[in-house]
């Protein structure tokens, strides 16, 4: 449905006043929400709460699935395509982290407070105004708050949804509401593997054993080979060596030492490519090291433990949410900006569902840091809103 029928119908106009008048309850609920911690896999107390809210703004059949997202349905009147829209109730910060908000006047601060805490308000907000203005969408659309966006969660909730939430094949498209900035819309997902590689061998004495093979230099033959390795400009292909550890003590040949890499890329066939390169190198490494040194006490032996799997996708230009998301941001005043990046939407993306990621609205900045900061002020702060509203009834239609 295009953008200017959404706009021009009455009830999109009403429940576009009523997101003004809700706007403060709104802006209470990013506060509420923000102080219930939600770190790594431990999200269950704001999902919950979540879930709460989501049934007293008038969903339907509202659960807190398998793996922990939160859902409900908001009810069509026809038979098409479920439209999904989530924003992540995890953050990342560890438990124990202080997420009191503190206010100076429309800014709030808090970790978390807009990754992703604003978009599950948002949503919140724009569910209730649609209620109120009578809008019946043509298609059910699916609002959740989801588990495990952030980090080693590796995008398990909606990797759930899709693959084992029996509504998973329902749907035909769909939104995460996730970063602030309205008109930088995400359609193309970073794909990656992460994974720690630990070298094991037998370990000693490093004097009296010294001469047996050592794990730590198969590591560092590793190391510098993936260091080595040119990767492609185009498509976007990076590696990157991280966390080194093992070991016993200084006079000691370990027994186990590891390493944790992150290869990415917007191209799956690279991202493969670039994960075979990385696994011939500790092959290589691991051959050269027990050929060179003693092995009677046993050889230098290599153990893959995968950390994250993203899948990389592309949402192309010619489906009908890129258009709608382009439209809907441009018709309140933003220019959009397509982006790369890695989000909830790589899932759909990667399985050929078109998703796009659309921010939430106003401004803010330092996330993933202890001093983040977003400003509520009303007026940038509704027509992010008011984008998302009318990009989400363009993909699931309206009634007359």
């Amino acid at each position: 449905m295009e953008i200017k029928d959404i706009l021009s119908h009455p009830g999109v106009q009403r429940a576009q006043d009523l997101l003004r008048a809700d706007h403060d309850r709104m802006v209470e609920e990013i506060v509420t929400l923000t102080e219930i911690p939600a770190p790594p896999f431990m999200e269950e107390e704001k999902a919950m709460a979540y879930a709460e809210m989501l049934r007293e703004a008038g969903l339907e059949d509202v659960q807190i699935d398998g793996i922990g997202n939160a859902h409900g349905i908001y009810r069509g009147s026809g038979n098409g395509a479920m439209v999904a829209v989530a924003a992540h109730l995890d953050t990342v910060f560890p438990e124990g982290t202080d997420v009191t908000v503190r206010r100076e006047g429309t800014k709030l601060f808090a970790p978390g407070v807009g990754d992703d805490t604003r978009a599950l308000a948002v949503n919140l907000s724009i569910i209730r105004a649609m209620k109120a203005a009578g809008i019946t969408p043509q298609n059910d659309i699916l609002f959740v708050g989801n588990v495990g966006e952030e980090g080693v969660g590796d995008l398990r909730g909606i990797r759930y949804l899709f693959n084992e939430n029996p509504l998973g094949p329902q749907i035909g498209s769909f939104f995460t509401v996730d970063g602030l900035e309205t008109p930088e819309l995400v359609d193309r997902g970073v794909g990656s593997y992460r994974y720690r590689v630990t070298f094991e061998g037998p370990g000693g004495h490093s004097f009296g054993d010294f001469g047996i093979v050592n794990p730590a230099n198969a590591l560092a033959e590793f190391a510098a080979g993936f260091a080595r390795i040119d990767v492609p400009e185009e498509p976007k292909t990076t590696l990157n060596l991280s966390i080194l550890g093992g070991g016993t003590s200084i006079n000691a040949i370990p027994e186990q030492v590891y390493v944790d890499i992150d290869m990415r890329s917007v191209d799956p066939q690279a991202l493969d490519a670039l994960d075979a390169q990385m696994r011939e190198l500790v092959e290589g490494a691991l051959a050269l090291e027990n050929s060179r040194n003693d092995t009677a006490k046993g050889e230098v032996t290599a153990r893959f433990d995968v950390l994250g799997n993203r899948p990389a996708g592309r949402t192309a230009p010619e489906e009908a949410i890129h258009k709608a998301s382009a439209d809907a941001v441009r018709a309140f005043g933003f220019e959009p900006a397509f982006r790369v990046s890695s989000t909830d939407a790589n899932i759909p993306m990667s399985l050929g569902v078109p998703a796009i990621c659309i921010g939430s609205g106003g401004t803010g900045g330092r996330a993933h840091t202890l001093d983040e900061w977003i400003d509520t002020e009303p007026e940038l702060s509704l027509r992010g809103i008011y984008a998302v509203m009318a990009a989400i009834l363009s993909m699931a239609g309206l009634e007359a």
